[in-house]
């Protein structure tokens, strides 16, 4: 996970994000936390005094040659080179300071460390030299040795990784953490990237797609049974999925990812499926003259072998994937517990809740079909087509 914080003010950024920091540290979840950044880079300081440097004859620039020489080489304040006569090819010449004091004569000076700075000399006159201490200050201080920037403002970011938690539980974590730090300097923005982000939009996709899948059945289910009663009664059974998938994940202690949710889908269509056949015979039924209550008894009874063999071979074959048997068995597990878990809500729900709801809704319904398609046999248009108009009681076409 990474949480960015950027913004015009550095300084206050990095403020905020110290609290951040504090926050996360102690969340047990997380591990290998620290700023992307280097935020504390050792530096040495060296402020020229302007007006020391001008009663010298100095400029900033004749300081800043003398130090760049004195600590990198010369080749970057003055390129020189040297080609031989012999065979013409050129060499670069560089004069350069050593760094070590390994084996050198006791008359070379060696730079190293901040009070030899002081020393450089940056002008020799006739019967002294001007030296760096004299003209500026030397002095230890810290920077950032690295500014990242995303559109163009500079950002503070804090990187870690999760150990013993899902992810979705580590996000709300973080989540928690960060309202603790409190509000962030104004005109900044925070934002949770890693793989959060991917996540949190993974599972509102499916969660949308999987509400649409319901309404788009229910609407199929209307246009094929020309009735919402009908359709409304067959949807019943999707709360039942719902809740069974829901408790095996929680039975089990398995995660709501993307397995498991393509499981919820997949026990869904097998329990719509079930659910389409025992309303389609029980509405027979009643429309053959049963009463609701008898239709429906009528309709589960004789739909029971179909709705149990098309229910117990599907567990049957999920069974071994929702046990997590063989090589990776553990990452497709999720999607066969979660269709474990919702075709048996779902089975008993086709049998013992449907019917009931079906008898509930359809008690007071007529036999008359709803439907406006004129070649409906059962229609009240095609009647009146064949025996002619219907008529009211005094004798005017209906």
């Amino acid at each position: 996970m990474e949480i960015a914080v950027a913004g015009p003010d550095f300084a206050e950024n990095r403020k905020y994000a110290q609290k951040v920091y504090d926050e996360l540290a102690a969340l047990p979840t997380l591990r290998d936390l620290q700023f992307a950044q280097s935020l504390d880079y050792p530096t040495i300081e060296v402020n020229v005094d302007r007006e020391k440097a001008g009663l010298a004859g100095l400029t900033p620039v004749d300081v800043s040659r003398a130090l760049v020489t004195a600590t990198s080489s010369s080749r970057f304040t003055t390129p020189n080179f040297w080609a031989d006569p012999k065979t013409g090819i050129g060499y670069q010449v560089q004069v350069e300071i050593p760094r070590t004091v390994v084996r050198l004569p006791d008359n070379v000076e060696v730079v190293d460390s901040a009070s030899d700075l002081e020393l450089i000399p940056l002008k020799h006159g006739e019967f002294s030299s001007v030296l760096m201490r004299d003209v500026a200050q030397v002095s230890r201080g810290t920077m950032p040795g690295q500014y990242d920037r995303y559109n163009m403002k500079r950002q503070v970011s804090l990187t870690a990784n999760i150990v013993g938690a899902d992810l979705g539980r580590v996000s709300r974590q973080i989540t928690g953490a960060m309202k603790r730090a409190g509000d962030p300097p104004r005109g900044s923005l925070v934002e949770i990237r890693g793989q959060i982000p991917p996540m949190r939009q993974m599972q509102n996709g499916l969660a949308v797609g999987l509400g649409l899948a319901v309404v788009v059945v229910f609407l199929l289910l209307t246009a094929n049974f020309q009735s919402l009663r009908l359709a409304l009664t067959t949807v019943s059974t999707v709360p039942a999925v719902i809740a069974g998938v829901v408790l095996i994940l929680f039975l089990t202690q398995t995660t709501l990812n993307i397995q498991s949710f393509i499981g919820a889908i997949m026990a869904i269509g097998v329990a719509m499926a079930n659910a389409i056949l025992l309303v389609t015979f029980a509405e027979q039924s009643r429309r053959a003259g049963a009463d609701a209550p008898a239709a429906a008894v009528q309709g589960a009874g004789s739909r029971l072998r179909a709705v149990l063999m098309t229910s117990c071979a599907m567990i049957a074959g999920m069974l071994p994937m929702a046990l997590a048997f063989g090589e990776a068995g553990q990452q497709n597990a999720p999607l066969g517990r979660a269709v474990v878990g919702g075709l048996a809500a779902a089975t008993a729900a086709t049998l013992f809740v449907l019917p009931s709801v079906f008898a509930l809704i359809q008690r007071r319904a007529s036999t008359d079909s709803p439907s406006l398609d004129p070649d409906d046999p059962a229609s009240v248009h095609y009647a009146g087509s064949l025996h002619g108009p219907v008529t009211g009681d005094s004798g005017v076409p209906a």
